[in-house]
């Protein structure tokens, strides 16, 4: 056989153009149901929120019940669950919808992941039959709000030692406690609430109408303004033995959930570093100093290359572990390398950002403080920095070093 060939070959093919917005071809691994879930969240994302985000983040106030309403409509409540009105989207799906959304804001991306990675995600796998015909189908069409009260005031990193605790009295359980830094608190109309039992730590899911159950909100937060931030307060909630969560007992359940809701994460901060990105981006090839752009200096050029190789290989890895979910072999601890590696490098971009853009950086005209200041609270929540370090450093040594 001949080494010559009639067709051109591979490489004598003309070259895609160069696109700054996709600098590697990463939509070449999405299929044509990804990039119709990207674009629908998107296009909801720059038509419902983005005029809106920053009176609602500058008044610390968000119609988040209507906004709920409309993302259930979009189908991006509970997005990767199966029946009950979940779409059952795929996992690379559900990422994307999580990037787009924290695009718009981290506020908007945490209504959703709440909603779906942990209240829904919580009964949907450990709830029985009628607690999933009970609060997930008015869940998913936004119609009720759920929250996860899993931490505490005094219980955070290590919920092993959490305080609110469940005692059966005769066949009810009646649960006393507080929760802290609860999204969705105030105006959820079902509360997941992990507890101390003589069974060990136990699920429940708590109606907010119950007699003793409260939620004040958290004010003055600096982060996360265009978000519901409460505390939980339980006093004697009595409950019926049916509200127990029957598919969970120990840390293995909040904690597997709290594996799904990370995952969304790790895309999400990406949508909060491309926003941040493109806005740098665009300022730098409009601003003029010294009579030119300064996009045309060296020093700007090469905080945008250094940002733009952060920004895109985060979303390689988002995608990569989107792929491996999907596949069911996505494991805890690549959901932790995804959460440190992606809300670290998120908010360096955005400081960046915000150094290329100058003191207009911090006005809310730009989109850059505003992601940035939230990004602080997206590094704590779901695992601190610290955490997720020692998940990795125990997987690689085989060593614990949590407890000494």
């Amino acid at each position: 056989m001949s080494s010559q060939s009639s067709q051109p070959s591979r490489s004598a093919r003309p070259l895609p153009p160069f696109d700054p917005g996709d600098p590697l071809g990463i939509d070449d691994l999405l299929d044509p149901e990804d990039l119709a879930v990207r674009d629908t969240v998107r296009d909801w994302s720059a038509r419902r929120v983005l005029p809106e985000i920053a009176d609602w983040y500058e008044r610390g106030e968000v119609p988040v019940r209507e906004l709920a309403r409309e993302l259930g409509a979009l189908g991006a409540l509970g997005m990767p669950l199966e029946g009950y009105g979940c779409a059952g989207s795929s996992a690379v799906q559900y990422g994307l919808a999580c990037l787009e959304l924290e695009a718009a804001d981290s506020g908007i991306r945490s209504l959703v992941s709440v909603q779906g990675s942990l209240a829904m995600y919580a009964i949907h796998r450990f709830g029985s039959e009628e607690q999933k015909q009970r609060w997930l189908p008015g869940m998913a069409a936004g119609e009720i709000i759920g929250c996860f009260g899993l931490t505490e005031p005094d219980h955070g990193s290590d919920p092993a030692g959490m305080r609110t605790h469940a005692k059966r009295d005769g066949s009810d359980w009646v649960l006393s406690g507080r929760k802290m830094w609860i999204t969705n608190g105030s105006v959820a109309g079902v509360a997941v609430v992990w507890a101390q039992t003589d069974e060990g730590i136990r699920g429940f899911a708590v109606p907010t109408g119950s007699p003793g159950f409260s939620a004040p909100l958290i004010k003055h937060k600096w982060s996360l303004r265009a978000s519901v931030t409460s505390e939980l307060v339980l006093d004697e909630v009595r409950l019926p033995a049916d509200a127990v969560l029957p598919g969970a007992t120990g840390l293995k359940g909040p904690l597997s959930c709290l594996t799904h809701a990370r995952y969304g994460i790790v895309w999400g901060a990406m949508g909060a570093a491309r926003a941040s990105f493109e806005a740098a981006l665009e300022y730098a090839k409009t601003r003029e100093q010294f009579d030119r752009p300064i996009g045309g200096f060296q020093l700007t050029q090469a905080k945008l290359a250094d940002k733009a190789v952060e920004l895109h290989k985060g979303i390689l890895l988002a995608h990569h572990l989107g792929v491996r979910m999907d596949a069911g072999r996505l494991r805890p601890e690549q959901v932790s390398f995804g959460k440190l590696n992606n809300v670290r490098e998120a908010i360096e971009i955005c400081r960046t950002a915000r150094t290329i853009l100058g003191a207009n950086g911090i006005s809310l005209e730009y989109p850059v403080m505003r992601h940035a200041t939230n990004l602080e609270s997206v590094l704590t929540y779901e695992g601190t920095v610290e955490m997720h370090q020692l998940v990795l450093g125990k997987a690689l040594t085989g060593l614990d070093a949590f407890r000494g």
